[in-house]
């Protein structure tokens, strides 16, 4: 086949953000100093520290991942069930404070990408499993009102990652095609729910996140950039060490 006849490459048409740990800092000193304050405020001895958090994130979903670490540390399922869906509230309506006092920083980086993506006509999408409760006025203030196009969230999808329901649901709604749209996580969950959707998949590791299996990634990064580094996949174009706009043109290109 000559060189005029060559396939033209896929065009990506749509990207699709986790926000936890992925747009935004808000693991370590976010949502974990909620659920410390729901502990508290439920008169329990439980603290996690940042270690212990940070294996507790291998459960998606803050209310699945309280669940499990009352079951672990002796309570009866009906019991944990209640506790859980109670300490979740509480904890909810605290990190939404904590939105609103501007204590959930974006990553460096995070909305230039998004900006630039808008402006070269690329629609901007959210799949996560957090609440809606404080998704979106996360984004609303860190992006505005109008940056995503659709915002699917764990209040609407029972089935947390890594199951591919949030992504699929986005897809369902919007009508692409996945080989014309990326995903950006910072996890192995959120990786393993984007490729389950037929996505290609940018990993931007945080420090709770470096050490995962990331197998099957298109590009694994450090951040969003300035500075960013290359951590894994097939060598990548960072324009002044940062994720851009051609950088998700050609994952998508690569792996649709």
């Amino acid at each position: 086949m000559g060189a005029g006849n060559a396939p033209t490459p896929p065009q990506l048409l749509g990207v699709v953000f986790d926000v936890d740990g992925t747009l935004v800092d808000s693991e370590r000193d976010g949502h974990r100093v909620a659920f410390n304050r729901a502990f508290e405020e439920a008169g329990l001895s439980y603290r996690w520290d940042v270690e212990t958090y940070g294996e507790l994130l291998r459960t998606t979903g803050g209310k699945r991942r309280l669940e499990a670490f009352l079951l672990e540390h002796g309570h009866d399922e009906d019991e944990a069930a209640d506790l859980a869906l109670k300490l979740h509230e509480t904890k909810t309506a605290a990190f939404r404070d904590m939105v609103d006092d501007g204590l959930v920083p974006l990553r460096p980086g995070a909305a230039r990408l998004v900006a630039e993506l808008r402006s070269e006509g690329v629609r901007t999408f959210v799949a996560t499993t957090g609440t809606r409760a404080w998704v979106e006025p996360l984004l609303r203030r860190h992006f505005g009102a109008d940056a995503f196009e659709l915002v699917v969230t764990g209040t609407e999808v029972t089935r947390l990652k890594p199951d591919p329901a949030a992504y699929t649901a986005v897809l369902g709604e919007t009508g692409l095609d996945p080989r014309h749209v990326v995903a950006v996580e910072d996890s192995r969950n959120g990786l393993l729910a984007a490729r389950a959707a037929g996505l290609a998949c940018l990993v931007v590791a945080n420090d709770y996140t470096s050490d995962q299996d990331f197998t099957g990634a298109a590009l694994v990064v450090d951040g969003f950039g300035p500075g960013a580094r290359q951590l894994a996949g097939p060598r990548a174009s960072l324009p002044d060490g940062s994720v851009a706009v051609e950088t998700l043109r050609a994952l998508n290109a690569r792996w649709a």
